[in-house]
């Protein structure tokens, strides 16, 4: 089969860049599969991070794509949409994030030769930070394609209170693999310069406001001094508002901060240092951040919203908190120190979740997903 895949590769970086170039070279054992990338993904006001672009220090894998679409200009899509024509796919996968993309997406999708089937991979289909017209525009960019994939229950929900006929499956995100193997812990708390023997809590991934960072920070004030807190990752936008709560807390020597992107191979750094990893996000559908850490066998806490039960919770990778207070997220992480038995529960519910999410299933069922589209 011929496989188009239209979405972000490197140049650009972050976790649907990583996403993709994993399922692009997943495909490519079976298929004939050819990338289309962005010029331009958003304009810079959109963009609220440093860069889009990986750095020489990120060690991105270095996918082949042809840059065509300009989001913002429609002259763009119009010769995208041509390109892709030109190679004549099968099949034409297009990731979908934020109602930003629908009318260009949208636009290629429409455009595509009769016997090519297009889906949508669908990370959300209303984004957490939301926005007027962010259902209208997705219902128009859902009305162009043949079918979906979500990567949990919650936004298949989602799907289907904007575009009810469509076909779609849930396919969960796969466990990325290309961080490379777990350090031994006292290398990793050496390379990041951490006090060993400290019960560690780690925050990893961009941070934004529905991650709920300054949650954690309020549950870390009601823990003792056994505690460490490990924050990693880019903020969106000014972390001043957290550092006053480091500031002002039980023990900001205890907050160890690393407020940058984190290049694909220092990754394994800060999961081989933690015990713990901690979403206590205000909105979620699944997270990439849940997929790292059980790659690395670090179990999670979570709160209870969007797919997190769902991916977490019933797979018995991690404690979700039905409330998302700084109490319920301090005494889930308590309850995971002073439980063993919780602990082996969650250790063998890792194992199991690494040997049934692999990229050669997800790659197999998302070829057979497309192989039962009627025309």
């Amino acid at each position: 089969m011929k496989i188009a895949i239209l979405s972000c590769f490197y140049p650009y970086r972050g976790g649907i860049a990583q996403f993709n170039a994993n399922l692009f070279e997943e495909l490519g054992r079976e298929h004939d599969v050819r990338a289309f990338n962005f010029r331009r993904q958003y304009p810079d006001f959109l963009f609220p991070g440093k860069t889009q672009y990986v750095s020489p220090e990120d060690e991105a894998v270095p996918i082949e794509a042809q840059a065509l679409l300009d989001t913002a200009n429609p002259f763009t899509w119009c010769r995208t949409a041509r390109q892709i024509r030109r190679w004549g796919p099968d099949l034409l996968l297009v990731r979908y994030w934020m109602s930003w993309f629908a009318p260009s997406l949208g636009h290629v999708a429409r455009h595509m030769a009769p016997g090519c089937k297009v889906i949508g991979i669908l990370d959300n289909v209303i984004p957490h930070e939301r926005h007027w017209f962010d259902a209208p525009l997705t219902r128009l960019f859902l009305r162009q394609l043949d079918g979906a994939v979500t990567l949990c229950e919650e936004v298949s929900r989602d799907l289907l209170a904007l575009r009810k006929d469509i076909p779609h499956t849930v396919l969960p995100h796969p466990i990325y693999t290309h961080f490379g193997p777990r350090l031994p812990r006292e290398e990793a708390e050496r390379l990041l310069g951490l006090p060993a023997g400290r019960r560690t809590l780690l925050f990893f991934g961009l941070i934004r406001e529905y991650k709920g960072l300054d949650i954690l920070l309020r549950a870390f004030d009601l823990l003792d001094d056994r505690y460490q807190l490990l924050i990693a990752g880019e903020p969106y936008g000014s972390f001043e508002k957290y550092q006053r709560l480091i500031d002002g807390g039980r023990a900001p020597a205890d907050v160890h901060v690393f407020p940058d992107y984190i290049r694909d191979s220092e990754v394994k750094r800060y999961f081989s240092a933690a015990d713990l990893t901690v979403l206590p996000y205000r909105s979620a559908t699944q997270s990439g951040i849940s997929s790292v850490s059980t790659h690395f066998g670090v179990p999670m806490v979570v709160t209870d919203v969007g797919g997190l039960e769902e991916t977490v919770g019933r797979r018995g990778t991690g404690i979700v908190c039905k409330e998302g207070t700084p109490a319920c997220v301090a005494e889930a992480i308590g309850r995971y120190f002073d439980d063993a038995q919780l602990r082996q529960r969650l250790e063998e519910g890792i194992q199991a979740e690494k040997e049934r999410l692999s990229w050669s299933r997800f790659a197999h069922d998302l070829t057979a997903f497309a192989g039962s589209l009627t025309s």
